[in-house]
């Protein structure tokens, strides 16, 4: 391993399970075949929605919005995860190592903020059906959604700022398939109290206050529910929400995991634990954006109606 002189770092180098190249070679198939699968049905999803005027909705255009996030998300992390695969211990220049972390932390962090205003989207959908028109016109949920990139792009910045301003010296092995930004403050050779700080702050802004929209929005849609005399529009109802309260299960539970507890310190025997760490920190960045056009899709009868059109269509015109 190369090491680099006094205290100036020029690149880093990931573990990534280089200890187990038997998995290493099955988790290469694995991530390639879900990167593709993440390609096709957000890209799918994301035409869809654009093709189909019935689609110009608010809560297809967040949806719209949370596939694309997911695609600009896997395709600034999974290569890298890919080729440290292929290496037994892979190489990433400084710069570049900070610009993958910038791109993976704001991405995420948008789509924690995202996933907020679709629970506020469906809160004024269900619980005030007559006025949801007038409260989510096109100006409000496009500046919904411009605060939400607007916010994970400036908490990213500061992230990756002050990640950049640790002094690292000769400690350049990340015990992680890419350049995650608790993993980098690990390696800090100084202390990293401000880090830690702002990394609170950041869980609150993008985390905590985001799931407390969601629960909130959720009681009260689950209370308008139940005064829903019939059992089929009770089921209508619900089957709205369905879709995005699974989503926020598995990526809430999977992200507060990895983000709610940074550390100053770490033991010498906690190479395990750093790897479990970074296969569910993979199990976020791989699995979750593969299911989302899966969950929306399948039970959204909007969409497989709007796909079906769209097929139709160009059945009858090759036809012609």
């Amino acid at each position: 391993m190369e090491r680099t002189n006094d205290s100036t770092l020029t690149e880093f180098v990931l573990v990534g399970l280089s200890a187990h190249p038997k998995l290493q070679t099955v988790f290469f198939v694995l991530i390639l075949w879900m990167y593709l699968m993440i390609l096709l049905g957000n890209g799918v999803l994301i035409s869809v929605i654009i093709c189909d005027s019935h689609l110009h909705t608010p809560m297809y255009f967040f949806l719209c919005n949370l596939s694309f996030l997911d695609v600009c998300y896997t395709s600034s992390s999974v290569p890298l995860i890919l080729a440290s695969f292929l290496a037994v211990k892979k190489r990433v220049s400084f710069s570049g190592c900070m610009v993958q972390m910038f791109i993976s932390f704001a991405m995420g962090a948008t789509e924690c903020m995202l996933l907020g205003i679709m629970a506020l989207d469906r809160y004024v959908a269900i619980c005030y059906p007559l006025r949801y028109p007038v409260i989510m016109s096109k100006g409000a949920y496009v500046a919904m959604t411009a605060v939400s990139w607007v916010t994970g792009l400036v908490d990213s910045v500061v992230q990756t700022a002050l990640a950049m301003q640790l002094p690292f010296g000769a400690n350049n092995v990340i015990n992680h398939f890419v350049c995650e930004i608790l993993a980098i403050l690990k390696l800090a050779c100084d202390d990293i109290s401000i880090n830690v700080i702002s990394m609170t702050g950041s869980n609150l802004i993008v985390l905590v206050i985001p799931l407390l929209v969601i629960s909130i929005s959720y009681i009260f849609i689950v209370a308008t529910i139940l005064r829903i005399p019939s059992t089929e529009g009770k089921h209508k109802a619900f089957s709205t929400c369905s879709a995005h309260l699974t989503v926020v299960i598995i990526f809430y539970g999977t992200i507060f995991f990895m983000y709610t507890k940074p550390e100053s310190k770490v033991s010498a025997d906690s190479s395990s634990e750093d790897i479990i760490e970074a296969l569910i920190s993979l199990f976020y960045g791989v699995m979750t954006p593969m299911l989302n056009p899966l969950i929306y899709s399948l039970r959204n009868k909007d969409v497989k109606a709007a796909v079906k059109n769209i097929l139709c269509r160009k059945h009858f015109s090759d036809g012609k």
